[in-house]
């Protein structure tokens, strides 16, 4: 195996790694944010929990992208 494809690996790796965090943080992090938001006569919802699950999708999205940034 070569070096260049060494190099190609771990860019389709970090790629893919950032591809995973952007869905963390849509899904989870923006996503529920706006169902909370445009729910209407759902129920009650606990805007505390669905702020606190934001934010850790948030912190998860964040690590996953630091990961991928480290293994280039």
């Amino acid at each position: 195996m070569s070096a260049e494809d060494d190099e190609a690996r771990r860019k389709l790796s970090a790629t893919h790694l950032n591809g995973l965090a952007v869905a963390v943080f849509a899904v989870g992090g923006f996503a529920a944010f706006i169902s909370t938001v445009l729910a209407s006569g759902s129920g009650p919802q606990n805007p505390c929990l669905v702020f606190g699950l934001m934010a850790i999708c948030w912190m998860v999205s964040g690590a996953i992208h630091s990961t991928a940034r480290t293994s280039l």
